[in-house]
């Protein structure tokens, strides 16, 4: 016997199939667990923790001294360093300064003397060659006033580059070499001030103390975790939509978030991140019938002004697509 529609069951019909496929202007509602963002804060040097400024729950605001390492050693090495850092320095200004006046004074009256000998000498010389023309002196007496003219005249020599070293103090491969010095013994200082710094941990983020792994006398190695700190002035969630919700959502768009603690309280967020890739429902919110689903993950960001909203709290999201 064959059945006979009316207007009525075929209009029946699809309120049902509209109704079941969530139309575009339904509303995309969806499950998660509350996440906050976590930064663990660790040490940049070794050493013995010789304070801690926060407990588990503390609130911190960015900035705050959260440890302090001990850094007794990191201070004698800086006293020694700053002292190298003296030393090079007063080498360099000496080379700058170039030679005492009362050496210039000293090295210029050494060139006079060794000139007035040279003069002399030269004289003698003259007066012996003229009477050797006349064979009134000996050979002998004639190559001794040479040899004293010649030793004068090197000895004017000598004195003349004494007096120019004075002068022109430091070459400019010495003067380079003091800059060096003087600016690596700078550096190694500043290493050593950057490292005492580093041994008062501040708090990278405003948050909440939630983890604490060290006590006050503590042996703490370069990266060794001092503390954990979540936001929760503003948390997250994600939850997992169809592909063909997917595309009626977007950036920025209006969500509310709730718990089972306050049914009645909507805390506004927006969608922040939406994967660019498909999934399987993960296992952490997959009913039976579900595993085999593709989703695509969709990251919520709610405020949370008063920390109602617990890291690890399940919770139900709605992303608003009506009156968008």
């Amino acid at each position: 016997m064959r059945k006979r529609w009316t207007a009525q069951s075929v209009l029946l019909i699809l309120i049902l199939t509209a109704s079941c496929s969530g139309g575009d202007s339904g509303d995309i509602s969806a499950s998660g667990t509350i996440e906050a963002t976590e930064v663990r804060v660790a040490s940049k040097v070794g050493g013995e923790v010789r304070r801690l400024s926060f407990e588990e729950g503390s609130a911190v605001r960015q900035g705050d001294t959260l440890a302090v390492i001990d850094h007794a050693t990191l201070d004698l090495q800086l006293r020694q360093a700053e002292a190298g850092v003296a030393l090079s320095d007063a080498q360099l200004r000496l080379l700058l300064n170039g030679a005492r006046p009362e050496d210039i004074r000293q090295a210029e009256e050494g060139l006079r003397q060794a000139e007035a000998s040279l003069k002399n000498a030269r004289e003698d010389a003259r007066r012996v060659r003229e009477l050797a023309g006349t064979g009134s002196v000996t050979q002998k007496q004639t190559d001794d006033a040479e040899t004293r003219h010649a030793v004068a005249l090197a000895q004017v020599n000598a004195a003349k580059q004494a007096l120019k070293k004075v002068q022109q103090w430091a070459r400019p491969e010495d003067l380079q070499a003091a800059q060096a010095r003087l600016d690596q013994a700078r550096a190694a200082a500043d290493l050593l001030r950057k490292a005492i710094a580093d041994c008062h941990v501040t708090a990278p983020i405003g948050g909440v103390v939630t983890h604490r792994p060290v006590e006050v006398g503590e042996l703490v190695g370069p990266g060794g975790i001092l503390a954990t700190l979540s936001r929760l002035d503003r948390v997250h969630l994600m939850i997992y939509v169809t592909a063909p919700d997917l595309g009626r959502v977007s950036l920025g768009q209006r969500a509310e978030v709730r718990i089972d603690a306050a049914p009645d309280r909507a805390f506004p967020g927006r969608v922040v991140y939406i994967s660019p890739e498909a999934e399987f429902t993960p296992r952490n919110v997959q009913t039976k019938e579900d595993r085999v689903k593709l989703v695509f993950g969709v990251k919520i960001e709610a405020d949370n002004p008063d920390g109602a909203l617990k890291p690890g709290l399940p919770a139900d999201a709605t992303i608003r697509i009506s009156g968008q």
